[in-house]
């Protein structure tokens, strides 16, 4: 199917091939009709992305200081990599859609096939969008009219949070797509309506509503048309539609507003607000959020989790339906936001006119409805080039499943520089895995994950999916006799452990011979570690390990955090710190215990020690704390051991203190990614052992969530 994309590196727009999305539980997938281009955010995307590397820095400071920490603790070239692969990016554009329902995914009631929705999803032939960012169009409203739900009810949040009573007198400063609906629907709440704008075209349309309006091209000065639109008593509120760096529409507002007034901050400006003019009227000011209640809480959007009607009247979806009942009513009318109508495939030539053409309003983009997928399991994958005739006799070819960012930024490069053949790539929605696809040399990219099982070609399974379907991808490679490379952790359970262990011996019998199962356990395969490594082998006396880890902070409504799917922070990375004692002592574990900070209620418990001793007499100690700056260097190990210690620091720096001297450093941070990937498929073409142990990848998995239980039982 066709997408649009934005290369934020570029600044391109593409019209790409991807596969059609699975339908995920709590979802419907809908066949596109019209969808409409958003002519404030989408024109800052586009212009982001064809802006140079000094003009991205210069709009987004924050992120700049982010940079330069970065390469201060990891190192420049690290720094830069990290950066450009953040911008290859590709994101999908668009969020104002309307389509027919073709499918329903599992706990869906409130929609069926056939139904005609307006959603919140993307530029596409076919979209996966959560039930409750969906609303049913009613009947007798065109589809080119219910392309503007999603943007009308930004516009009745806004109206929403200032809670306008009829006769009150607003201003509505900017009279872009936004602002004009929101002049529309402060008419029909009974309220007098004075916009603001440089665009005589939008000052005519907000006239032919029925407001009056302030022409800021003519010199017109919007205080003193203010002052004699609110009768001399300032105005009761102020709706800031507008886009521009400046702060003085939000000055202006202040200056506008009667005692008490209320200003509400629906599109973007500069924020350099005065007291005074604040503090002296007793104004209140507020960000609007986007459609309403339910925006960004993932419980309520992807989940499917609704707010009770009785504490929560308007949510996201019930501001769409209202927004639909306008429209019904004819109280909302849209034929004069229509600009220009371009066919999906002509997209670029849209944005191109959306950047020429500063007072472009409503630009719609239009697809074929006449021919429904016949076969929506044909289109799920998409070829993306032709074998290639040096890899058809390797060894490993490889399926991969998921196509997250760090598999895509580190583990896949690593795998494409090896001689394994890439035949195939799966991910969710289509996007990042055409798009790793494609630049990394994949023959084909999926949305049907059971492609890769079932293509008897591939004999190795990548998996890089979120944490809770490692071990069942897992079991059901190895039961299929492939060899396993999972990303940590292998598994969040005890039973998936055993479940993974009884696959592994299933998996043997398929072709006699053991499947290699490899977790990625990269720091083991570091050049610095293995020094270290060889450094404590040349004494065969017990040593005590103190590895630290300045994790950093990462917010509770993290997927990582959410014990479901991520596992928690100390299963799903902690678990690298566990072998790498491991590894370095060189001898099983016998105990584990361990502890963490209480803080609070909703504590993640990321903040946490855990001692581990082994057969050997040996000793670690892992700090994993999530409480420190991020300043510091994120990873140290120290080895005390027959009277020598071994520093290794965060990967770049290596060195000793005593008779055995230990001294190398790295011109960039090395983690050992690409030579564990290349270790994997190595023992694969060489049909040798694993590069770890099988028994000893299930002992480190089972001290982890042996940590892991003591941690959150105590």
């Amino acid at each position: 199917m066709k997408q649009v994309l934005q290369d934020l590196a570029s600044g391109k727009t593409i019209v790409a091939d991807v596969p059609v999305p699975n339908v995920r539980s709590g979802h419907v997938l809908i066949q596109s009709h019209v969808s409409l281009v958003s002519a404030g955010t989408e024109r800052m995307l586009v212009d982001f992305g064809r802006s140079g590397y000094l003009e991205k820095a210069r709009q987004q400071p924050e992120k700049v200081k982010m940079v330069l920490d970065k390469i201060r603790t990891d190192g420049l070239l690290p720094t830069i990599d990290a950066v450009r692969s953040k911008l290859d990016q590709p994101i999908p554009m668009g969020y104002s859609n309307v389509g027919t329902v073709v499918e329903v995914g599992a706990g869906v009631t409130e929609f069926k096939v056939g139904d005609l929705v307006a959603s919140n999803g993307n530029h596409a032939e076919t979209v996966c969008v959560p039930k409750n960012l969906c609303a049913k169009v009613p009947t007798g409203i065109d589809a080119e009219d219910a392309a503007f739900t999603v943007i009308g009810s930004i516009a009745l949040q806004g109206i929403r949070l200032a809670s306008p009573t009829m006769g009150e007198s607003f201003v509505v400063t900017g009279l872009g797509l936004v602002g004009l609906m929101t002049v529309q629907l402060l008419l029909a709440q009974g309220c007098r309506v004075l916009g603001i704008d440089f665009d005589q075209r939008k000052l005519e349309l907000a006239k032919s509503y029925g407001a009056q309006v302030v022409d800021l091209s003519k010199g017109e000065n919007p205080l003193v048309a203010a002052e004699s639109f609110s009768r001399g008593r300032g105005v009761d509120g102020v709706l800031l539609t507008a886009s521009t760096k400046s702060s003085d529409p939000v000055s202006q507002a202040a200056t506008m507003c009667r005692k008490r007034g209320r200003i509400v901050l629906v599109g973007v400006t500069g924020l350099e607000l005065n007291r005074a003019d604040f503090f002296e009227k007793e104004l209140s000011f507020q960000v609007s959020c986007s459609y309403g209640p339910g925006r960004y809480d993932e419980k309520y959007e992807q989940k499917g989790d609704d707010y009770p009607i009785g504490f929560v009247r308007w949510t996201e979806q019930r501001n769409f339906e209202a927004v639909l009942d306008l429209m019904a009513s004819g109280k909302l009318t849209l034929d004069a936001l229509k600009n220009r109508k371009f066919s999906i495939e002509s997209a670029p030539d849209a944005y191109d006119f959306l950047m020429h053409d500063k007072s472009a309003l409503g630009i719609l983009l239009t697809y074929d409805t006449k021919q429904p997928a016949k076969d929506r399991n044909a289109t799920k994958t998409v070829q993306l080039k032709e074998h290639a005739p040096d890899k058809l006799s390797a060894k490993p070819t490889l399926g991969v499943i998921g196509a997250g960012n760090y598999l895509g930024r580190v583990l896949l490069p690593a795998f494409s520089k090896t001689s394994a053949r890439l035949k195939s790539i799966a991910s969710s929605g289509g996007i990042s895995g055409t798009h790793y696809g494609k630049k990394l040399g994949f023959e084909s990219s999926t949305t049907d994950s059971e492609t890769i099982f079932d293509d008897p070609e591939i004999n190795t399974i990548v998996v890089g999916t979120q944490h809770n379907s490692h071990a069942h991808f897992t079991q059901k490679a190895l039961r299929a006799g492939k060899s396993v490379f999972v990303e940590k952790p292998l598994a969040l359970s005890r039973s998936e452990l055993s479940e993974i262990k009884d696959a592994y011996e299933e998996g043997a019998l398929v072709d006699g011979k053991e499947p290699i199962l490899m977790v990625g356990f990269n720091r083991r395969f570091a050049p610095l570690m293995k020094k270290l490594k060889a450094a404590v082998q040349a004494s065969s006396t017990p040593m005590s390990i103190v590895y630290t880890c300045n994790a950093g902070h990462l917010p509770a409504d993290s997927w990582v955090q959410d014990i479901e799917r991520g596992g928690g922070r100390i299963v799903g990375e902690a678990c690298h710190f566990i072998d790498i004692a491991r590894f370095l002592v060189g001898a099983q574990i016998s105990n584990v215990t361990a502890s963490s900070m209480r803080t609070n209620s909703e504590d993640c418990f990321d903040t946490a020690t855990i001692s581990v001793t082994f057969a050997d007499g040996s000793m670690a100690t892992i700090h994993y704390f999530a409480n420190g700056h991020k300043s510091f260097p994120k990873e140290r190990v120290e080895v005390f051991q027959a009277g020598n210690i071994f520093i290794l620091d965060n990967f770049r720096k290596l060195k000793s203190y005593g008779s055995s001297a230990v001294k190398a450093s790295t011109r960039q941070q090395d983690k050992g990614q690409t030579a564990c990937c290349k270790s994997f498929i190595d023992a694969l073409a060489s049909e040798g052992p694993s590069p770890v142990a099988f028994e000893e990848l299930m002992e480190v998995s089972e001290a982890t969530i042996n940590a892991w239980e003591q941690i959150i039982s105590s």
